[in-house]
């Protein structure tokens, strides 16, 4: 239980944990209301340029210093394909059209999915923003220290065809 959820959101007793569907969840003794965590949705492009790939320097807690494609959270009520943009936006200044979904990505025990989508640069001037330290183009096979492996597996399935287009 995180210190949120210590009561229930219905009638604001306190929560206890109870094994409901074979995993230990947050339970109201009074009501009975069951406590669900939602999995949260981060989204990712891969913009091309030159046979080459944007990449930022991350400038949050998560990787800090460290490379990955630019992206994500999807806001609540958000579009998936219009917060991948606007995450490219954001951290690069660069205007992208996603495309193709390569593909949805998770692990266990981590509460983020994330959407890959493989993107077309439309516009902008290449700056770092807030969440960047650095933003640059980079060749697959000489990638700067990643922040998530994930994303050389992600490049690689790109790079080899899966969306039909790579380079």
């Amino acid at each position: 239980m995180t210190k949120e959820d210590k009561f229930c959101p219905s009638c604001a007793t306190a929560l206890e944990n109870k094994d409901v569907f074979g995993q230990e969840r947050p339970v109201c003794p009074n009501c009975g209301r069951v406590i669900f965590y939602d999995p949260k949705v981060a989204v990712v492009c891969i913009v091309p340029r030159d046979g080459k790939v944007l990449m930022i320097r991350r400038a949050t807690d998560l990787g800090y210093g460290l490379w990955g494609l630019p992206g994500g959270y999807v806001d609540r009520g958000e579009v998936v394909e219009r917060a991948a943009a606007r995450e490219v936006w954001e951290e690069t200044g660069l205007r992208v059209e996603p495309g193709e979904l390569i593909g949805l990505y998770s692990v266990s025990d981590d509460p983020v999915m994330v959407a890959v989508y493989a993107s077309k640069e439309t516009g902008g001037e290449l700056a770092a923003g807030p969440e960047a330290l650095e933003v640059g183009f980079f060749e697959i096979d000489a990638l700067p220290e990643l922040a998530f492996p994930r994303d050389r597996d992600v490049l690689a399935k790109w790079r080899n065809g899966v969306d039909g287009g790579g380079f």
